[in-house]
């Protein structure tokens, strides 16, 4: 398979390098709009000179692509929204309390201590200004806020917060790409509502959805299973409970939860079922294709525009409308297609992790699943049924297996039977029947037939799913995976599929190198891990923990214990995984600690130390009421530490004092963990 025959699918790539370099240079827009001219100038003079000769010019291509790639950066530098000088990123309202006028645009999954909001920035201070803010509010007072509300926040905005420990997922990043830099954390004191909404098509979805919600919850739909209704055909995920999720992505089944191509493409086979007594005359045809992507983009907008949503109904539409034009376009080029089209309207999505999961699902399954299928071709239509589940599951897992480990680090051993079960379940019993629900519930006529039927069926899949998540030694986790094992492992897999499909040596050779530098480099990694030392101070609110690495085997030293499922357990989980480690034992804190010929002396708050002692480090913690001048004089440390557990008053106390004598101060709580390597 040729796919480099296909132009489109080299204009997007040269595109999506345009964006990838937007993302991590810095670029002066006049530059890029003068390149960008200049190129496509470049581009239609070689066009030109090409007609008049009657034959085709490199130099064409060549100006053709490094115009979609200069247009990837100037699209991408445009569409970052603090290019723009009324941002209010631009406007130093950091740090300060502010007057700040916005409007709901959407409801976050709630957190353990807060309600989650994004806001749109309207005013700021009575000044023009604009902008998304995640608004972050005390649980048990939002009831009253909802999609589409004009409010007045009293408070500060913070910036998005920076990775405090090491490996630690980087939260602030991930929001700049969906172009939100601010946040604020506040309680129903600080906010007034205006109860006269502002009236966008968010507005008319959010109340849609609220609708039947509220008719479910009034119709005694179990609470468990409305959450997972919520998920599946709306879209929401607010609601779904941490053991739910779990379950759903130790059983490899947790991409049911994200309303995606399957129920994309149940909603296209459903209206196109409806729509089938329309005639099939042009006025006909064309009704039913604007009917259907009608229905559609619908459905994407009550589902929430999500990235996975939006690839889907794009993707489904231009199968539409080729087919309203009846033309058999090559599936490859549409799924190619819709990405560019995509991207061109939202750059920095690229950079979001259920678009790129999606779309190698996609890629994988219309490369991978067809050799698949040729292992075996049964005769009976229900093994082919079920055949086809499997080749489909076990296509889309390579595809995305490098990703899966570089982010979650984790692999569901049991997936092909969970959707082999599942899939069929969902796409012919909870879907169609999901669906009646939700519309019935819009109408506030909800037989209980229907009721128990959907909850029934909702409970029973989350029965199995539960059943299958249990084996859990099935599922193999903390699986380390860096930057270049995820490059490496994709260039394998390209190589080695290139390879099946056109067998070659010198493919051979090509491939079976990338597996050997692949395995080197996991050797590689291991063997700098295992020589490799570390003392770390972890940033941590009400506990001080201590890390020693050394040997793969990392030595936890901790004030309070560190129970299971809490952020601590997490963050250490992650940074051993990442460090191709493992967490030796867990013990309490101690005085005095010896790492590469440097004594760390730690401080408490009983304030016990040896007098007169000499100590490289001092690292103090629990907010000690002590004379720091004092102190210094006795130990004469080169460094000072203070991490999260202490008094902020304190820590400027300290700061302050260090600066004075010139002895270097890290607190962990401004500039995150300390770490000597």
């Amino acid at each position: 398979m040729k796919l480099l025959q296909f132009p489109i699918i080299k204009i997007t790539i040269w595109y999506v390098l345009g964006i990838a370099v937007s993302y991590y240079f810095e670029f002066s827009l006049f530059s890029i709009i003068i390149l960008t001219c200049v190129s496509t100038l470049g581009m239609l003079f070689s066009n030109f000179y090409s007609l008049k000769k009657f034959q085709s010019q490199k130099s064409f291509a060549v100006f053709l692509y490094a115009t979609l790639f200069f247009l990837g950066i100037l699209l991408s530098s445009v569409r970052k929204e603090t290019f723009h000088d009324h941002h209010f990123y631009n406007q130093n309202v950091f740090g300060k309390t502010s007057l700040i006028n916005g409007t709901i645009i959407e409801k976050l999954k709630t957190g353990s201590k807060y309600e989650r909001f994004v806001i749109k920035v309207n005013q700021i201070d009575q000044k023009k200004s604009f902008g998304k803010i995640i608004l972050n509010l005390k649980k048990g007072k939002a009831e009253n806020l909802f999609i589409g509300q004009k409010i007045l926040i009293t408070d500060q905005i913070s910036t998005n917060p920076k990775p405090d420990n090491p490996n630690q997922f980087d939260y602030g990043e991930y929001l700049k790409t969906r172009n939100i830099y601010g946040q604020i954390f506040t309680d129903a004191s600080a906010i007034k509502v205006n109860f006269k909404p502002e009236k966008s098509i968010r507005y008319y979805t959010a109340q849609f959805r609220e609708t039947i919600i509220k008719n479910l919850k009034e119709a005694w739909f179990p609470e468990r299973e409305s959450a997972v209704i919520n998920a599946l055909i709306l879209g929401q995920q607010q609601e779904i409970s941490r053991d739910i999720v779990k379950d759903y992505q130790f059983a490899g089944a947790v991409h049911i939860l994200s309303v995606s191509g399957l129920h994309i493409g149940f909603i296209l086979l459903f209206v196109t079922f409806l729509l089938k007594p329309i005639p099939k005359t042009k006025l006909g045809n064309t009704s039913r294709f604007l009917l259907t992507v009608t229905a559609l983009w619908a459905f994407a907008f009550i589902a929430g525009l999500a990235p996975s949503v939006i690839r889907s109904t794009v993707m489904f539409s231009i199968i539409a409308y080729g087919n309203y034009l009846k033309r058999e376009s090559n599936v490859f080029n549409t799924a190619v297609a819709s990405m560019f089209i995509i991207l061109v309207f939202e750059p920095y999505i690229l950079f979001d992790i259920g678009f790129q999961l999606s779309y190698l699902a996609v890629f994988s399954l219309l490369t991978i699943e067809p050799l698949l299928a040729k292992i075996w071709q049964p005769e009976n239509r229900l093994v082919t049924f079920f055949w086809k589940i499997m080749t489909v599951s076990f296509a889309a897992q390579i595809g995305t297996l490098p990703l899966s480990l570089y982010y979650f680090h984790q692999f569901p051993g049991l997936f092909f039977i969970t959707n082999l079960v599942v899939i069929p379940f969902l796409e012919f019993l909870i879907m169609p029947l999901g669906c009646l629900l939700t519309v019935a519930a819009y109408f506030n006529f909800t037989p209980e037939i229907l009721i128990q039927a959907v909850a029934y069926s909702i409970k029973g899949m989350n029965y199995f799913i539960n059943l299958i998540a249990s084996a859990e030694s099935f599922v193999l986790r903390d699986i380390p995976f860096t930057n270049s094992m995820l490059l490496l492992s994709y260039i394998f897999l390209i190589t080695l599929f290139s390879w099946i499909y056109k067998p070659g040596f010198k493919k051979l050779i090509l491939s079976i190198t990338i597996l050997l530098f692949l395995q080197a480099n996991v050797l590689w990694n291991h063997w700098n891990a295992k020589t490799s030392k570390s003392f770390i101070v972890f940033n941590t609110l009400h506990n001080t923990i201590i890390g020693e690495t050394k040997n793969q085997e990392t030595a936890v030293h901790y004030r309070n214990r560190i129970n299971k499922e809490t952020f601590e357990e997490n963050m250490l989980k992650t940074f051993s995984t990442a460090n191709f480690s493992r967490i030796k034992t867990f013990q309490p804190l101690k005085n005095c600690y010896y790492f590469k010929n440097k004594k760390i002396l730690l401080i408490d708050s009983t304030a016990a130390y040896p007098k007169n002692r000499i100590a490289s480090i001092l690292i103090l913690t629990q907010s000690p009421k002590i004379n720091l001048d004092r102190i210094l004089n006795n130990l004469k440390p080169e460094q000072v530490v203070a991490d999260a557990s202490n008094y902020k008053n304190y820590i400027e106390m300290w700061k302050r004092t260090c600066q004075k004598r010139k002895i270097p101060f890290h607190s962990t709580y401004e500039k995150g963990f300390y770490k000597i390597d």
